[in-house]
């Protein structure tokens, strides 16, 4: 049985820190176990991308116990900023990249050159990183998030239920979301934000700040973290997922609000649009918009809040791109494909 020793955010199983990168994880480490992998895991604390030097040295310690040729997948936040790590166990590990977000800086570049392989969650980051990097491309592979079949969101007639699953921080842009649907405030509508509110506790509190003076409290309800049928529940609950974010390298919550067939208003950032993707017809499931524009992303709100033909028309195409969402069985495959490539 072929053996894979994973190397992980300390947090990865800790329910006040979800993120749709622990989610990738745990899928997968679950997904090479049933495909008849021996799996073996190694969560490392630390604060991943910006280790310190106690981090570093358990990780360290990790690595130099493996026996030579050990096949290491390592999640990318920890390992493209230890290159000195990487460098050291080239050769002697087989050291396999997931990179889910790519850090962008000199540091990064130092550490995936000494990879046997590099795997990403999007095109669009596979894209960025050849551009970035002076890789071959051969040793760069792409596997999507997969989707769980799940049943349809009902929706509303008047559309009004706004839903954004994400961590409240700058980059998911909520302010703009704020700033979007304060213009917004005659038309009826709630937002619920289901995410992390603790990452920026500054910029959770101006949000605050900017709901009250907006008059929208109560309109705009802060429910931190959800998962399992308390997450389920949200999504059935809403008629459209907004999510305004600055960047995204894929976007999970896009592709798991289609798998209930629940349109989508997002941003053109990143690999967002490439998560969206069409219907088999050639429709669109949602709408996009710049990002860091609020006027435009009101003038998508409201199209979509005026506009009965276009939230029946946009629902039909979600549902029709649910079938075609890949699951999480052959973003294991495409994975395992890899690992056996490089231990071979």
């Amino acid at each position: 049985m072929p053996a894979v020793h994973v190397v992980l955010p300390g947090d990865i199983d800790d329910p006040a820190t979800p993120s749709g990168g622990n989610a990738y994880d745990r899928r997968v480490c679950t997904g090479l176990a049933a495909a008849g992998w021996t799996v073996r895991e190694h969560g490392v604390p630390g604060d991943w991308p910006s280790p310190d030097e106690a981090a570093r040295a358990r990780l360290a310690g990790v690595l130099t116990a493996l026996p030579d040729g050990t096949l290491v997948l390592y999640d990318g936040l920890v390992a493209s900023t230890v290159p000195e790590l990487l460098a050291a166990q080239a050769g002697r590990l087989r050291q396999v990249l997931l990179v889910h977000m790519p850090l962008g800086d000199d540091v990064e570049a130092r550490a995936l050159p000494h990879a046997d392989a590099l795997v990403t969650t999007s095109g669009w980051t596979r894209d960025l990183l050849l551009a970035r990097h002076p890789l071959d491309p051969a040793r760069v592979a792409v596997a999507v998030p997969g989707v769980d079949p799940t049943d349809p969101a009902p929706g509303t007639a008047a559309g009004t239920a706004l839903l954004c699953v994400a961590a409240v921080t700058p980059v998911k842009g909520h302010d703009v979301l704020v700033d979007a649907l304060t213009g917004l405030a005659d038309r009826p509508w709630t937002l619920d934000c289901v995410g992390a509110l603790d990452r920026d506790p500054g910029f959770v509190a101006g949000l605050r700040q900017r709901v009250d003076r907006a008059g929208l409290a109560g309109r705009v309800r802060w429910h931190g973290p959800l998962s399992g049928p308390a997450l389920d529940a949200a999504y059935a609950g809403a008629d459209l997922l907004v999510l305004a974010s600055r960047a995204e390298t894929y976007g999970m919550v896009v592709v798991e609000a289609l798998a209930r067939g629940l349109p989508v208003l997002g941003t053109t950032a990143g690999g967002v649009p490439e998560a969206l993707g069409r219907a088999t017809d050639g429709a669109a499931p949602g709408m996009l918009v710049p990002p860091g524009d609020p006027v435009a992303l009101a003038g998508g709100l409201r199209r979509w809040l005026h506009s009965a033909d276009l939230r029946d028309r946009l629902r039909r195409a979600a549902r029709d791109r649910r079938a075609d969402l890949p699951g999480w069985p052959t973003t294991v495959t495409m994975i395992s494909q890899v690992l056996d490539g490089v231990r071979t």
